[in-house]
This record gives structure tokens, C-alpha cells and sequence, in this order.
């Protein structure tokens, strides 16, 4: 976002146009940021053989698959819905690949018909995959109980978390993919979000090699991703660079001293998209109370969960008055709930009708958003090579009701 000649910016486009034309609240992406950041990824590693899988968790509208498509990523999925959105998009079959956790082994099944790559992270799956399908090649998920930074909930390689097969249980393993003649192709982890420090991840690394040495047949070791973007101004982010340097090293290192010629695979989601988005609101009302000021918004939890489910910092800016003498608000929304998105924030003057932009919005918000209070889920816009495009229209009271049934029983 450009601020220029006292009007902001999105992709060559003024966020008041934008408004207008789509409405608010609206959520808007711009491309160029994504593609600087997967350009910037790709070219930080220098490895023989490199694959960037999209984690599209993170934000899966089908115009941003097919977007992240054409830069040359291939897919990451979690669920058979992600795998099938994946296809739509026109990823191929073998350049998705398919990590669930805690499914049924119908869920895994279906996975397997559609010929995605499957990532198992429990060994009762591993032991049936061996059991009923000893010809299918798998990656196996190893939780290597390294605590990655950020907030605990998007921590997820440590010793209590739900996600991957213990590296304690590493004989285990052995034995069954022994016993069972099951096929190995790709090891994987992820510690989960913020990475900063570079020695916890290469420590992992060296965890998942020695993993990695108990399969002759290897193609790919997938260290996930979870690297860390900035919220604000001061905040530190994932030096990608330095990060490329020093991990391409170690892995070319692991790759001459085994024998093996492997793919290095990521599964970046936030990294891609996080500051590629843009969340557009509406101020309903300027309240003062006895201790308080508030700036009320035409949106809440409903759309943008994060500040309240992880403490999650988003800059706020007034877009209408970027050069408003600034004030110190909480900024809050219409759900009949605590639904503050900031609290003591410096912000230019709010004034009713206002817009104000939420940054750092394209990764797990609109994906986590819902209906709560009955209330509508917001449009999607893309700005691409300076046109603005709706990639989902803006929810309606229909669209609520559209799954609901009258029995006649009252």
C-alpha cells in the first residue's frame, strides 16, 4: 500500500475507488507482493532441486491458487477439500501434496485415488498404508519436539502437539516400513509459524537427516515452512536470505555425504500471502466513555478472528484521513461479543464513515472468518497489473439460508 499525493494506494488503485466500486467491508490482495516474496524465496535457495508448495490453508480462494500456479509453486493441502480446490485450480496431481491430520482413512483413500503425493503423520495410518497399500509411496510427518517461536498455538513441532509421529518412535517406524516393504519417498516436519531463530531450525534439519538416512529409495525431504513476516514497522522477520545461505549449505552438505540426490521442499503460506492482503472497514461510530475511546467498525471477529484467537498485531491506518492529528483509540467491532481488534492504538483522527485498512491481511483471516451474529461474509478483490477483479462476491441473508431446510413441523 502506496500512499500518494494523500491517497492511498492499493496496486496503482485508490482505496476509495475501491470502495466504492465493491463495497465494504472488503478484503483486497495485491499479486505483486506475492510474487516478490516467491521470487525472493525461490532465488534464496541454491540447491539442485528446489519445489515451493503452496500451504493454501492460508488463504484458498481459486483465483489465488491458480495465481500462485503460474509462478511455479505447487500446492500444499490439508484437507480432501484443499486437494480438490488444488485440482480445480489445474494444479497436476503430483505437484499437490496431501498432509492430513487426525482424518479418517476414508479421507486418506480418497487422497490417494485422486494420485496426490500423501504425507502420513500417524503410525496407525502408516501401519494400514503398509497393511493394504504396500506399492503406494508416502512421505512420513516426523514431530522433531522443537518449539518453534510465536504464540503457542501456532506452535506445532513440540512434544504435546497433536501434529506428526515422534521422532522417539523413529525405531518403530523402521520396523514397520521394514516389516511392511512400505515405500518412503519423502520425509517431512513443520515446526510451525515465526521462525526466527535459524539455529532451531537447523537443528531440526539434522533430526529429520538422520531420518532420512533410513530410506535408500528417498526423493524429497519437506521442512514445511513457518517462516516469519513483519507486523509492524519494528517487528523482525525470517532474514529469507541469509536463511537460503546458510540452510542450501547444510542441505547440499547432507546430499553429497548420503549419496542421495534429493528435492529441498517448503510449504510457505503466511510468507506468501500475509502482506500481500488488505482488509478495508467501514467506522460505524466514535465513542467516548468514562476511560475509553472507541472506534466502532462495520466488521468483527466474524471476519478477522486473529487479534482475539492469537493476540496477532495488524496495523491499522485511516485511509480517509492519513494526515488526521492522531489519536489513541481502541478499535472495535459489531459483534455482541469483546471483539477488539486493538487496544490503545495510535491511529489519525476516525471520523464516522472512515475507512480503515487492517495490514498483514492475507494470510488466515478471510479463511477463518464466519457467520457469527448471523452476520455476511465480506467480497474478495484482486488488484493484478493495475485492474482490480472480485474473486468472491460478498455474501447475502440467501446465502445463510441457502443450506438450511423447513421440515414442516411447526
Amino acid at each position: 500500500m502506496d500512499l500518494i499525493d494523500e491517497e492511498y494506494q492499493i496496486g496503482g488503485i485508490a482505496v476509495s475507488k475501491l470502495a466504492e466500486e465493491f463495497g465494504l467491508p472488503l478484503f483486497v490482495y495485491d499479486t505483486v507482493k506475492i510474487a516478490g516474496q516467491y521470487n525472493k524465496l525461490v532465488s534464496s535457495f541454491k540447491v539442485p532441486k528446489l519445489e515451493i508448495h503452496y500451504a493454501c490453508k492460508a488463504l484458498s480462494n481459486l483465483s489465488i491458487l491458480k495465481y500462485v500456479r503460474s509462478l511455479g509453486a505447487g500446492l500444499d493441502a490439508v484437507s480432501i477439500n484443499e486437494v480438490k480446490l488444488g485440482l480445480l485450480a489445474g494444479f497436476a496431481p503430483e505437484d499437490i501434496i496431501f498432509t492430513p491430520n487426525c482424518v479418517s482413512i476414508e479421507e486418506i483413500e480418497e487422497g490417494m485415488r485422486l494420485g496426490v503425493k500423501l504425507n502420513i503423520d500417524d503410525l496407525e495410518a502408516l501401519e494400514y498404508m503398509g497393511m493394504y497399500h504396500p506399492d503406494q509411496a508416502i512421505c512420513i510427518r516426523i514431530n522433531p519436539h522443537l518449539m518453534a517461536g510465536g504464540h503457542e498455538k501456532i506452535s506445532v513441532g513440540h512434544i504435546d502437539s497433536k501434529f506428526g509421529i515422534s521422532i522417539h518412535q523413529l525405531p518403530l517406524i523402521a520396523r514397520l516400513v521394514k516389516t511392511l516393504k512400505i515405500k518412503i519417498e519423502g520425509v517431512h516436519m513443520h515446526t510451525g509459524s515465526d521462525i526466527l531463530d535459524v539455529e532451531i531450525f537447523s537443528r531440526a534439519a539434522e533430526i529429520l537427516f538422520n531420518v532420512a538416512d533410513l530410506f535408500d529409495d528417498l526423493k524429497y525431504i519437506d521442512f514445511g515452512s513457518g517462516f516469519k513476516v513483519k507486523y509492524k514497522a519494528e517487528d523482525y522477520d525470517t532474514d529469507i536470505v541469509a536463511f537460503g545461505k546458510v540452510f542450501s549449505k547444510k542441505f547440499n552438505d547432507y546430499c553429497q555425504r548420503s549419496g542421495k540426490e534429493l528435492t529441498l521442499m517448503f510449504e510457505p503460506g503466511k510468507f506468501l500471502v500475509s502482506e500481500a492482503g488488505y482488509f478495508l472497514v467501514s467506522t460505524n461510530l466514535v465513542k467516548q466513555t468514562t476511560s475509553t475511546l472507541f472506534a466502532g467498525v462495520d466488521s468483527g471477529f466474524n471476519h478477522l478472528i486473529r487479534p482475539m484467537f492469537y493476540d496477532a498485531y495488524h496495523e491499522i491506518i485511516n485511509v480517509t484521513n492519513p494526515s488526521g492529528q492522531p489519536r489513541i483509540y481502541n478499535v472495535v467491532g459489531y459483534i455482541c461479543e469483546t471483539d477488539t481488534f486493538a487496544y490503545d492504538r495510535k491511529i489519525s483522527e476516525v471520523r464516522e464513515k472512515d475507512i480503515l485498512c487492517f495490514k498483514n491481511a492475507g494470510a488466515y483471516c478471510y479463511m477463518m472468518s464466519s457467520n457469527y451474529n448471523s452476520r455476511c461474509r465480506p467480497a474478495e478483490v484482486l488488484v493484478h497489473e493495475g485492474q482490480a477483479h472480485l474473486i468472491r462476491r460478498r455474501e447475502t441473508l440467501d446465502d445463510l439460508l441457502s443450506t438450511q431446510t423447513d421440515p414442516k413441523i411447526f
